[in-house]
């Protein structure tokens, strides 16, 4: 039970930390995807950080394809996945350790959001998206 309880306090102050630390951070450009999307077009970017063939992956990317059309692509998104050998730093960079994990550049180059991970709604990500600057 003590096990249970210190994971969940080492997890709940590591997702602070990202949160703290996200607004005055500039994003890693550790992927050619990352260097091409970020602060490209003048839009925001969100990262997405997949295994392409796990179902919560597959899921995640439903709902974003949706979003996008839906957004009118008022956003990026960039891709980065546990099966291309090249994307491998950008998990250590962005500190990435579950699956699906989204994070949210702004224009700027700068982490605006990191996401918990897991599965976001559409409900969950369309305010954040609208919001971003």
């Amino acid at each position: 039970m003590k096990k249970i309880v210190i994971l969940v306090l080492m997890a709940v102050l590591l997702t602070a930390a990202a949160i703290v630390q996200a607004g005055a951070t500039t994003a890693p450009l550790s992927t050619t995807e990352l260097k091409q999307k970020i602060g490209s077009n003048g839009k925001p970017t969100l990262i997405f950080f997949q295994n392409p063939y796990g179902g919560p992956c597959i899921k995640q990317k439903e709902i974003l394809d949706k979003l996008l059309l839906n957004r009118k692509g008022n956003f990026n998104i960039a891709s980065v996945s546990t099966m291309n050998q090249k994307d491998q730093k950008a998990f250590y960079d962005y500190g990435v350790r579950s699956l699906p994990s989204l994070v949210l550049v702004d224009k700027k180059g700068k982490i605006g959001r990191v996401f918990s991970p897991g599965i976001q709604s559409a409900e969950i990500l369309t305010p954040v998206l609208d919001g971003a600057k």
